[in-house]
């Protein structure tokens, strides 16, 4: 083995790549502030030395990322405090600001994509190969139903298990669809904070809004222009007052036309009559033959045979759709006991 030349000895070594750092410490004088900084060290190196100057103990190191531009251009921590300025955010004192962990890594994402968003939009990651394929397939399968018939209603069910990522790809549905009104109707409330999450914090939905009961927003005033996501549960959109009209918190639900309605964790609920009083569901002689020959034939025909179940049926009373997308975890127990 030759020896290595003077030149490869010589050799600059590569510039040490910066690092935006930002840590909260645990204390009244600190509540809601964030130290926003940079090193060329390592950073939980670089803080704790900054930390033990002053025998602090209780800090939490929040952001560690890089500071290159997708151009491989740098930045810097001024730059960071600067564009957070911008935004609104006050700086106190130093390099501390008041701001959240999510603010400064939606302007860190900005400063690498060269782009501005809106809240705190900050993930960028892509689909994965089997999130890609269910929403080209389920976006194929509608468009082939809507060429046969334009007033057609088309469903499709996807296998929804765990760590699919079902609210991203199911938004990423969404947007190819072009759907400016979409229902999230969901058998288990808990699963709010997820739809909500994906929502406001990936970039590919900058500008879309979310709104539930929870919301202190008017949906009546989103425009028309901009991606509405309404989520409810079954106990939030069902019930009528005495008379038998839909109740007045309501009705503002039933008078828009949806681009898509999402049925999510479906394997938790069932057709039931109380359902019904939202969504009127299919003649019990078709659908035990459409379900049963949907479950012997698996979910590929399933799908298929999803579509037949809208020719049975009168569609959704009063709430109308262009498309259902179902959701379940386990989605041959939903059709084993007869929920689709």
């Amino acid at each position: 083995m030759s020896s290595p030349s003077l030149e490869e000895i010589l050799a600059p070594k590569p510039d040490a790549r910066p690092r935006i750092y930002a840590y909260s410490i645990a204390d009244k004088n600190h509540a809601g502030l964030l130290k926003v900084g940079q090193t060329t060290r390592d950073v939980k190196q670089r803080v704790a030395e900054q930390v033990k100057t002053a025998a602090i103990k209780n800090y939490k190191i929040e952001v560690d990322e890089s500071a290159e531009r997708n151009d491989g251009t740098i930045f810097t921590d001024h730059d960071v405090r600067a564009t957070l300025i911008n935004k609104g955010f006050k700086k106190t004192e130093l390099e501390w600001m008041r701001c959240s962990v999510k603010d400064i890594k939606t302007v860190l994402t900005e400063m690498r994509m060269g782009m501005t968003f809106s809240g705190t939009h900050h993930q960028t990651f892509v689909m994965r190969p089997e999130q890609a394929e269910a929403v080209n397939k389920t976006h194929a399968y509608f468009h082939s139903i809507w060429k046969e018939d334009m007033h057609a209603v088309p469903r499709f069910l996807w296998n929804a298990k765990m760590r699919f990522g079902k609210t991203f790809t199911a938004y990423q549905l969404a947007k190819k669809l072009g759907a400016k009104r979409v229902l999230v109707v969901t058998f288990k409330p808990a699963v709010e904070d997820a739809w909500q999450t994906d929502l406001e914090s990936h970039v590919d939905f900058d500008g879309w809004q979310y709104m539930s009961r929870n919301s202190n927003s008017d949906p009546t005033k989103v425009s028309a222009k901009k991606s509405l996501v309404y989520f409810g549960s079954f106990q939030d959109l069902l019930g009528r007052d005495d008379a038998g009209n839909v109740k007045s918190k309501n009705e503002w639900l039933h008078k828009v036309k949806w681009d898509l309605v999402i049925f999510d964790e479906y394997h938790f609920g069932a057709w039931r009559e109380t359902a019904k009083e939202l969504f009127e569901g299919e003649e019990e002689e078709v659908a035990r033959k459409e379900t049963s020959l949907a479950y012997a034939t698996g979910l590929e025909k399933l799908n298929e045979d999803l579509s037949v179940l809208s020719e049975n049926e009168t569609e959704f009373l009063p709430i109308t759709t262009r498309a259902y997308l179902y959701l379940s975890g386990t989605p041959f127990r939903a059709l084993e006991v007869g929920w689709i």
